[in-house]
């Protein structure tokens, strides 16, 4: 069956999977490799959009072929049931798509449906999504770009400024003073928004007009962080007793005061995992993190808040985060744009091995026998995610093995053409199988190649796991009809699971299969379902 709820051209050569399955044309498209797929839907398709992302692009698509593709679903989403539109981008936002953007872009895209119920639901759940100022910002640009600000926008942006705690307020516009092209003060002007506080009134006039003069003191308790922000403006020497005091963020002392080692270790000692895991190479760079007389206990703190499932969750931290932190530490600075550069510290190379595998759901053993089928193909290793060319191979391997060091019996390998062994096991770091399966990417993609292996080889499965792009066309076969032959002469009760890793509308699934899922990649609960599908829960 198709489940729906769980879920950023180069043609191929001409083969049977370039034509769609004889009596099958009418459920079937052609993706963009040339090969033919089964139709993904709009609600899968918009799940994977919000959840993966089209800012990257992939290896057969530009990231604005993908992006119109996003417009295009969520137009027809939006026209179909806005109230379900809105349900999918709280989902994503809360902690499960790799970064925002897609739900704020989505957001934008639902303030412009044309019935009263899609303006309704954008304005009951943009709070839910516009949680910073650096998101409200991204919203604005967005907004600018696409539709303008008329009454409903207006709104939505004036209440977001009016309601709520003042310090709380003061606290994003101050850390946040700038983004995408707008200000904290192009905010207020944008939406006047007259305040019904005397404490938001003071807010706003210092956005507006900043402080010629010190105050004495702060004016309100809600305004403390800002008095110590301006103070330190006028006192850059003295940022360490600012910070102190004001509990400055980085993003608040940084642009104004002396960053030297002593600032650092202080802002370090309040640093939230977000910001943690983002200045983990500047904070031993600058010696906060390298060994000395205080590193076992700023590492023991760095364990404490990173290895937290809590603060995982409360920091709404993505697995992709934790993984990109990963890959930039390591490289000691030789990834990304930054010039700094340090020796990394092998204990936190083990702290952030371990809360990647923390960062997804907890997943409970189901003894049952996996085989997981990680995409190889040179696709999978041109398509990235991030900055520093995380690609999706490399995330599809992770993903492999957080659902695999959960089981006894599994196996993992790799299919472009052909299906070979990774040597890949659950004794595997995040970081070596990575490298093993990145040093193996080559060729064409044949999803059936897996089932072909192991109908020769009569490898039992009672599940099996393909992580890929879903861009299947170098096989003479195509995979459905493949996992019908594996069925056929292996076992009748093999179910299948593909899960997506590009942000596409097609899918190996066949909708009549009813032991076959489609699931979207990068969703940090994705090991969990994996093991409800298998034990039979869902």
């Amino acid at each position: 069956m198709v489940y729906n709820f769980f879920f950023g051209n180069k043609q191929a050569q001409n083969t049977p999977q370039n034509q769609p399955i004889p009596g099958r044309e009418s459920e079937m498209i052609k993706g963009k490799s040339g090969g033919y797929m089964f139709a993904a839907g709009i609600w899968r398709t918009l799940r994977r959009c919000l959840l993966i992302g089209t800012g990257n692009g992939s290896y057969y698509a530009t990231k604005w072929e993908l992006t119109n593709d996003f417009v295009d679903v969520l137009e027809k989403a939006i026209a179909e049931d806005p109230d379900r539109v809105a349900q999918e981008i709280v989902y994503a936002s809360d902690g499960r798509s790799i970064n925002n953007s897609a739900p704020i872009w989505a957001l934008v895209l639902l303030s412009m449906g044309e019935s009263p119920a899609a303006k309704k639901a954008f304005q009951a759940i943009f709070p839910q999504v516009i949680r910073t100022a650096s998101h409200f910002y991204e919203w604005m640009s967005y907004t600018k770009s696409v539709r303008g600000f008329g009454k409903v926008v207006r709104e939505a942006g004036k209440n977001w400024l009016l309601q709520g705690d003042t310090q709380a307020l003061a606290y994003q516009l101050l850390k946040y003073q700038q983004r995408y092209g707008f200000s904290n003060r192009d905010a207020l002007r944008l939406f006047h928004a007259k305040p019904q506080t005397e404490g938001r009134d003071l807010l706003f006039k210092w956005v507006v007009n900043g402080w010629d003069e010190l105050p004495p003191a702060p004016p309100t308790a809600a305004l403390n962080q800002i008095w110590w922000y301006e103070w330190l403006k006028r006192n850059p020497d003295r940022t360490p007793e600012a910070i102190s005091q004001g509990r400055l963020t980085h993003e608040m002392a940084a642009p104004v005061g002396k960053m030297d080692v002593a600032a650092w270790q202080l802002l370090f000692e309040e640093m939230p995992i977000g910001a943690l895991l983002r200045n983990l190479g500047s904070l031993t760079e600058i010696g906060v993190l390298a060994y000395c007389k205080t590193s076992n206990r700023n590492l023991d703190r760095v364990a404490k808040i990173i290895n937290s499932k809590e603060h995982l969750r409360k920091g709404r931290i993505h697995p992709i985060d934790v993984l990109k932190a990963l890959k930039t530490y390591r490289s000691g600075g030789s990834l990304g744009k930054s010039s700094k550069t340090w020796t990394p510290v092998p204990r936190i190379v083990d702290i952030l091995e371990l809360a990647l595998e923390m960062s997804f759901e907890t997943i409970e053993p189901t003894g049952k026998v996996f085989m997981h089928a990680v995409d190889i193909s040179g696709s999978m290793s041109s398509s990235t995610v991030s900055s520093i060319n995380l690609t999706c191979c490399e995330i599809a391997t992770t993903m492999a093995l957080v659902s695999a060091k959960a089981e006894k019996n599994y196996m993992i390998r790799g299919f472009s053409t052909e299906f070979i062994s990774l040597k890949i096991n659950s004794s595997d770091s995040f970081s070596s199988a990575m490298k093993k399966a990145s040093n193996l990417n080559f060729g064409g993609t044949d999803a059936s190649s897996a089932y072909k292996w192991m109908i020769k080889n009569k490898c039992y499965a009672d599940v099996i796991c393909f992580w890929t792009d879903c861009e299947s066309w170098a096989g003479y076969k195509h995979p459905s009809q493949a996992l019908a032959e594996y069925r056929q002469k292996v076992n009748p009760d093999a179910k299948a699971i593909y899960i997506s890793l590009v942000a596409n509308n097609i899918t190996l699934v066949d909708p009549k299969d009813p032991n076959s899922w489609d699931l979207a990649g990068f969703d940090p609960s994705t090991p969990r379902l994996i093991q409800s599908i298998a034990s039979g829960e869902l």
